[in-house]
């Protein structure tokens, strides 16, 4: 396997593609990563063993049919697409001081050839009951410091709307933190709406656990509510 440049100059290839159980370890560190820029790491409870089991289960639910992980490879030359390519671009650095990446020998593509992993996105589909139709949820995108700022997040995004379009989908949605100015400015301008009226419920931990059963004794405790009325 080529080993990683950790300068990059002149042309560099970014391919967005399916990601496979060999991307775990990487997906693992990215999502670290982007759960110290969001300041939640005492929430970050991820394994690979997790990872490996949900994301990569046997035998495996089509592309964008269940939980879907993407992968953000960069090479220093040109790489043939496959049948796992999502998107991809040429990212021409010759007018700008060379990429300095001090992190690449640490995310060396599974793929080899000197393929870089910079970012990822993961994604799932939902519903829309107001359109009957499915759409895509992404709950994740993130690429890493050295490679912001250069079109990768809006090619990324582009090539994830993309597919949602082609195959049928209604819409495309994720959720930004409201102090990520940038993220929120850089969203809108992709002709994204951000509706601060809407807020995020969750049960999760000791607040979901709390539910255990209650499916099962659901009806009793109408039943029971309805009498006590």
């Amino acid at each position: 396997m080529a080993a990683a440049p950790t300068t990059f100059s002149g042309e560099v290839w970014a391919e967005l593609r399916l990601a496979d159980a060999r991307d775990v370890p990487h997906i693992h560190s990215l999502i670290h990563q982007m759960a110290e820029f969001e300041l939640l790491t005492d929430l970050f409870a991820a394994t690979h063993e997790l990872l490996a089991s949900t994301l990569f289960p046997t035998p495996r639910p089509a592309p964008f049919a269940s939980f879907t992980a993407l992968i953000l490879d960069l090479s220093p030359s040109p790489a043939p697409a496959s049948g796992d390519t999502v998107g991809s671009r040429r990212l021409d650095l010759s007018a700008s001081p060379p990429v300095a990446d001090p992190e690449a020998g640490a995310f060396p593509s599974p793929r080899g050839g000197g393929r870089v992993t910079a970012g990822f996105v993961i994604c799932f589909p939902n519903y829309s009951t107001f359109l009957a139709r499915p759409g895509l949820y992404v709950e994740d995108i993130f690429v890493r410091a050295p490679w912001r700022r250069r079109g990768l997040g809006r090619m990324m995004l582009s090539a994830v709307a993309g597919r949602a379009a082609e195959i049928g989908m209604g819409r495309v949605e994720w959720c930004v933190l409201d102090w990520n100015q940038n993220a929120i400015d850089f969203y809108e301008g992709m002709g994204a709406e951000v509706f601060k009226q809407w807020r995020i419920c969750r049960l999760t931990g000791p607040a979901l656990d709390q539910y255990k059963g209650a499916g099962a004794g659901g009806q009793e405790e109408q039943d029971a509510a309805g009498k006590a009325e």
